[in-house]
């Protein structure tokens, strides 16, 4: 049985090239991510396609921002597609109405807390408060954890401090930006290790570039799940 520990972010331009992948990956891999990029490109045909089908859980990478009704309905109908994870921004107006969306399915709703992708610059530029980047993810994970979500979006430089958050107990925590070691962290500013994620505190990792750019994408994730097991 595969570990789902990883999920193998599916970031590709259509459903066709995500199952090949899913066909050369087999049944070392058992937990996909689907964002933005494909949802044009088929992306909830293929999560039917891979939960259905394949028996691969699948977690839904939208990070849903809109009014409170706006979301519940986007969230109801997305979980027809019975869903694994489901992820909306961490507002906690946006993961109240989520979770009422979700509410009677098996769904798990995780907020985005700041995206692995931005640092400090980039919150000035967006103009987001003051304060060290870590810090302003621990009070937005706080607070969507308060609001009921089922887990939290973070990079691993938070992973450790997240997991000692009272309102983190019994939650997930995923995280991107995972680099194996030597691998180009690519627009990724705050990344770890598969290991160094895990140990921190991470419930689930999620790798794509290091996974579906490499010459054989099986053995790339062989190698994460080693370094998982090790």
């Amino acid at each position: 049985m595969a570990d789902d520990r990883l999920i193998v972010a599916l970031d590709l331009p259509d459903a066709v090239s995500g199952l090949k992948l899913a066909d050369r990956l087999g049944d070392a891999v058992g937990f996909y991510k689907i964002g933005l990029g494909m949802l044009t490109g088929g992306g909830l045909a293929l999560a039917q396609e891979l939960k259905d089908e394949r028996g691969k859980r699948i977690f839904l990478d939208m990070k849903l921002f809109d009014i409170g009704a706006t979301v519940e309905a986007a969230v109801r109908g997305l979980c027809r597609f019975d869903l694994d994870f489901l992820t909306v921004h961490g507002d906690p107006n946006v993961v109240r109405a989520a979770m009422e969306g979700a509410a009677g399915t098996g769904t798990k709703i995780l907020a985005v807390t700041i995206l692995t992708s931005m640092d400090r610059a980039d919150l000035d530029a967006a103009l987001m408060r003051d304060g060290p980047v870590g810090q302003i993810v621990l009070d937005r994970a706080a607070a969507a954890l308060a609001a009921g979500a089922d887990g939290v979006i973070a990079s691993p430089a938070e992973a450790g401090a997240l997991r000692g958050l009272s309102e983190a107990r019994g939650r997930l925590i995923v995280t991107p930006g995972i680099r194996p070691p030597g691998a180009a962290p690519d627009d990724q500013k705050r990344i770890a290790t598969p290991r160094g994620a895990l140990e921190a505190g991470a419930d689930h990792i999620v790798v794509g570039r290091p996974v579906w750019q490499a010459a054989d994408p099986r053995a790339a994730a062989r190698a994460v799940l080693d370094e998982i097991a090790a």
